[in-house]
């Protein structure tokens, strides 16, 4: 959520970073709730000492007389005082539910553009393999990957992944995990794979993405869409000092999508289903570190892929591309040569205090009395399934999958036979 006050006192600025995102910012909607909410609070602080006077006269007045004109006089009062109340929760709820829905504004060296060419590579690893592979089509004959049986137990967009595919997918978890929490000291969660709405709203997934989450009926409960719900939540409503920041979290989760308006879309293979799995970092930094939380973030990603081979890029998304809470995007994609192209694989993201606002999460500086928001980011560390696809395509050969060598301890092969 935006700072209502920087809005109001640096509009045009405001107006003009949403509107790069193609949000249209109703500036005297805010403004007309603001001053109503203020005047609002303004009689109720009114009423307020009107009461506490009545309440004052009433303890030294002896004649019944008085007595009464005072009773009726204070339940007029609280007439006014409930309406007062009313009034102010209406406005509040109304310029509320405004605020919730405007996006975060992007930082200043953010690419502004229409559309996603205007996003810019801004670093290429690794050696693109001859080989045209397509990981979907790799394993019809052994059934390693099971889409079919996938469909008559759920529906389409879930996978059944069975002997060395299923191994190879639980030791990219593990050699995922362990290099986060070894090499980069994240602390390891195990956290609900259903929150409440409250979480959903202050990592700014609602209401905005509300078609994208499978909820559960008569319940406020929904599937997690990323780990990073669950794991920034930890926070919500807690003072951190600054000798707690900055706090490196990672967790490995189930994450559930509808993929609302992507019909249609990556239907073959492992690239876009209801049910997928990744390893989410989070960071949660003061305010002056973000900028460089970022880039350390993005590296620790970039990582993974190196040690594991896979070609990528790394692309900074421009403000048209940017997702609705983040600040700056660095998404990393592997090369796919099944698809003869570059795809997602990790998004990383800095939020700074967009989230943190949402969920009241502060920190104080020692000493000091000031709390200020923290700063908020997360990125994949990476997504399985991807990854996964990734690998097999980028390294067979003759009807061989070649596995990476730091797999090897984790799977207890080398190579899976087509």
């Amino acid at each position: 959520m935006l700072d209502i006050d920087v809005i109001l006192n640096d509009t045009d600025i405001v107006k003009k970073s949403l509107e790069s995102k193609g949000f249209k910012l109703n500036i005297e909607l805010v403004k007309k709730l603001s001053s109503e909410r203020k005047k609002l609070i303004t009689l109720k602080e009114s009423l307020a000492a009107e009461k506490n006077s009545l309440t004052e006269k009433f303890k030294n007045i002896k004649s019944n007389s008085e007595k009464e004109d005072l009773k009726n006089r204070s339940k007029k009062l609280e007439t006014e005082i409930n309406k007062n109340k009313n009034s102010l929760k209406k406005i509040e709820v109304e310029l509320n539910d405004y605020l919730l829905g405007i996006p975060n504004v992007p930082d200043s060296d953010v690419p502004v553009g229409k559309d996603e060419h205007a996003n810019a590579v801004i670093k290429e690893w690794g050696i693109i393999p001859e080989t045209s592979e397509d990981h979907s089509e790799m394993f019809k004959k052994n059934n390693l990957l099971d889409f079919e049986s996938a469909v008559t137990i759920s529906r389409s967009r879930f996978v059944v992944m069975k002997d060395e595919i299923a191994i190879l997918h639980r030791a990219l978890i593990n050699f995922m995990l362990n290099t986060h929490i070894k090499k980069y000291n994240y602390h390891e969660y195990n956290v609900p794979y259903l929150v409440n709405s409250e979480s959903l709203i202050g990592t700014g997934q609602l209401p905005k993405f509300a078609e994208d989450l499978f909820k559960v009926e008569d319940e406020n409960l929904f599937l997690i869409p990323t780990a990073e719900v669950p794991l920034t939540s930890l926070y919500k409503n807690k003072i951190l000092s600054d000798s707690d920041l900055s706090l490196k979290l990672v967790a490995h989760t189930p994450c559930f999508r509808s993929e609302a308006g992507s019909y249609g879309k990556d239907t073959k293979g492992m690239i876009r289903h209801h049910q997928f799995e990744k390893v989410e970092l989070v960071q949660l930094v003061k305010q002056s570190e973000s900028v460089n939380a970022l880039e350390e973030l993005t590296v620790h990603a970039e990582s993974i892929l190196e040690m594991l081979n896979i070609p990528y890029r790394r692309i900074v998304l421009s403000t048209a591309e940017l997702g609705f809470a983040s600040a700056k995007t660095y998404d990393l994609e592997a090369w796919m040569p099944g698809q003869n192209k570059y795809r997602e694989i990790s998004s990383c993201s800095n939020f700074r205090d967009f989230q943190s606002r949402r969920l009241n999460i502060t920190y104080k500086e020692k000493n000091a009395k000031t709390k200020y928001y923290v700063h908020t980011l997360n990125g994949s560390g990476l997504a399985v399934g991807r990854t996964l696809a990734a690998i097999v395509e980028n390294n067979c050969e003759n009807n061989i999958i070649t596995i990476p060598e730091v797999l090897h301890s984790f799977t207890g092969f080398k190579t899976i036979k087509l």
